[in-house]
């Protein structure tokens, strides 16, 4: 075990909340484990589709939008603010190129840890692991949920669903990306919010 980790501060079931990562962001902080950091330009790409990166990003300003091309076309899959955790997942959970693009929406900056790192901390501690399978659990039922917005809800039902799931979106990332991931015209998007 890295010895960075044999003087972390006790960790209490009823911290470590799975919606909640700031407890995970204290002991990163408080361990010093941030490897890197990166401010990222408006536009910029933090990853390209066909790179392997088994990074985590924890955005402290800016937004970012996670999609892939299809037939010409960028679909967004996911967007990120402040406060979030961001990751090329197919690529870091199998250590192989990922079909995604992460880019910048507006001036970002982001702090960086890779998967071995954080690896190195989840196996620290029986409750850090099982913290972070609650994680992957409920990032599982997030993805299963969007599915099913994307296929039964109507614009105004998806609409509704991720303004109550995730309100600041509509402050961080513009109309255009918003209507895009809830897979309208910007046009009904704009009509929607007028309702």
């Amino acid at each position: 075990m890295p010895t960075f980790l044999n003087n972390q501060p006790s960790i209490k079931r009823d911290e470590l909340n799975p919606k909640d990562i700031s407890s995970l962001i204290s002991v990163i902080e408080e361990n010093k484990l941030w490897e890197t950091s990166k401010e990222v330009r408006r536009n910029e790409y933090l990853k390209t589709a066909g790179s392997i990166d088994t990074n985590l990003y924890y955005i402290e300003k800016g937004s970012f939008k996670i999609y892939i091309i299809e037939a010409d076309k960028e679909h967004i899959i996911r967007v990120g603010y402040p406060q979030n955790l961001l990751a090329a997942l197919d690529s870091f959970i199998t250590e192989q190129p990922s079909k995604y693009y992460i880019q910048a929406l507006k001036k970002s900056s982001v702090k960086i840890i890779s998967k071995k790192t954080l690896q190195a901390l989840i196996d620290s501690n029986p409750l850090w692991t099982s913290w972070w399978i609650n994680v992957l659990e409920m990032l599982i039922l997030q993805q299963l949920e969007r599915e099913i917005d994307l296929l039964v809800a109507s614009p105004l039902e998806r609409y509704n669903r991720v303004l109550q799931r995730s309100p600041q979106i509509f402050q961080e990332i513009p109309n255009k990306y918003i209507a895009d991931y809830l897979r309208m015209t910007p046009e009904t998007l704009s009509r929607i919010k007028k309702t």
